[in-house]
């Protein structure tokens, strides 16, 4: 099922994940290469979109990686990893990408990208 875009929900859920890359100066320079404008392969863009994430972003600072994933309300984080893994190129990409990241080749995106836990919401 392919959903529609963050802009046609009024409630979604929100995942943060960190990752940590290697420390190497130009390997970081080519992973934010690789994940610039009309960069990323559009196997693994539309295999997030099938399994309803609605938006992400990565961050960086330094060699820690920091994504915000916004997701349809009835997104099962385990559930759609999977689904997404089995996602065609989705082992190749991740295998390509591992050599930026302190990670093996054979890791899934789920391994690699650990979910964060929030401790605090500004409630107004």
């Amino acid at each position: 099922m392919e959903y529609l875009s963050k802009r046609k929900h009024t409630h979604y859920k929100r995942f943060c994940k960190t990752l940590t890359l290697e420390d190497d100066p130009q390997l970081i320079n080519d992973y934010k290469k690789v994940h610039a404008p009309d960069a990323v392969w559009p196997e693994i863009t539309q295999g997030m979109i099938e399994v309803g994430i609605l938006d992400m972003e990565i961050y960086i600072i330094g060699t820690r990686l920091f994504m915000i994933m916004d997701t349809v309300p009835e997104f099962d984080h385990e559930s759609a990893m999977n689904v997404l893994a089995d996602k065609p190129r989705q082992s190749e990409w991740e295998a390509y990408v591992s050599r930026f990241q302190r990670t093996s080749a054979e890791a899934s995106a789920d391994e690699k990208w650990q979910l964060m836990e929030r401790i605090y919401k500004l409630e107004n």
